[in-house]
């Protein structure tokens, strides 16, 4: 077995092997039951305006996936939901929102998570969907689809649709570096190792590092000076560009990603565009919601 291939395996034994949680009921696939189906839509959430645009391409794809489906919204960061609030605007968290559902009659529910990796907030919508589907009066049957890097396939279909996103002019001598956002679960972050895996077979001046995780950017600065790199283009490898990218990596502080490398003589094109923008990606994540709906009863 080779190193990509441990990798990918790591990460499905992190609980991604079943798709199906909670599914109550001798047959899931059998008789036509009474209910509503309804498709819940869990993103981490931004405060950035501009960023949400994200969320329009996930709502537009979905729809076309799913016609005729209800959807619904739900953000995992608290302190976003917070911030939120004092802005007027009431989001709720998953677990909010499945509670919502109950009430209002569904009775069948596709979690959907839009999540990169799946790290810590992945592993609480599974473990808190779970005890809904488990509770008397909770939704009879949920089920939750995976997060984007879930599969070797995975990560060949997100690299390539990464790369085209990279402008034209960029010579080869230049390096093209992706900030993911790391976790605190960490078994998690080697799915960024996993895509430098990737990208060093086909273009080893790409790079993913993180902003909160493994690898680092600073990880990276030594083999970019021996290079002679004298340029990178940064982009978010997140679901929007938010704060993060518009902030760590594309700030003017002195921490920023684009100060870092202007201290190490290496001039910053910044690309904010989230990778939920990005059609080729949000197809990944929806054939995941359709591989996790196909196990709900009809």
């Amino acid at each position: 077995m080779n190193r990509l291939s441990l990798v990918v395996a790591l990460i499905m034994a992190l609980g991604l092997s079943s798709v199906c949680l909670g599914a109550k009921g001798k047959d899931a696939h059998g008789a036509k039951e009474q209910g509503k189906s309804g498709i819940l839509l869990v993103v981490f959430g931004t405060t950035v305006p501009e960023a949400r645009k994200a969320f329009d391409q996930i709502g537009k794809q979905v729809k076309e996936a799913f016609p005729g489906v209800e959807l619904r919204w739900a953000y995992t960061s608290k302190v976003i939901r917070a911030k939120l609030k004092k802005e007027g605007q009431s989001l709720d968290s998953p677990e909010a929102a499945l509670a919502r559902m109950a009430d209002d009659g569904f009775s069948r529910v596709l979690a959907a998570s839009f999540h990169t990796i799946p790290g810590e907030e992945f592993h609480d919508l599974q473990k808190n969907a779970h005890m809904f589907a488990q509770m008397r009066g909770g939704i009879k049957h949920i089920v939750v689809s995976r997060p984007l890097l879930s599969s070797r396939s995975d990560f060949e279909r997100v690299m390539q649709a990464l790369l085209r996103e990279i402008p034209k002019s960029r010579k080869p001598d230049e390096a093209v570096i992706f900030m993911g956002h790391g976790s605190e679960h960490h078994p998690s972050d080697v799915a960024y190792a996993a895509m430098n895996y990737w990208f060093g077979k086909a273009e080893p001046n790409v790079l993913v590092g993180t902003v909160s995780g493994e690898p680092k950017l600073e990880d990276f600065l030594p083999e970019l000076k021996k290079k002679g790199v004298k340029k990178a283009y940064l982009l978010p490898f997140m679901s929007v560009a938010g704060d993060h990218a518009r902030n760590d990596m594309c700030g003017d502080e002195p921490e920023s990603w684009k100060s870092i490398l202007k201290k190490a003589g290496i001039e910053s094109q910044c690309i904010l565009k989230g990778t939920a923008e990005m059609p080729d990606i949000v197809s990944v994540w929806i054939d995941h919601m359709k591989a996790a709906f196909s196990l709900l009863p009809r």
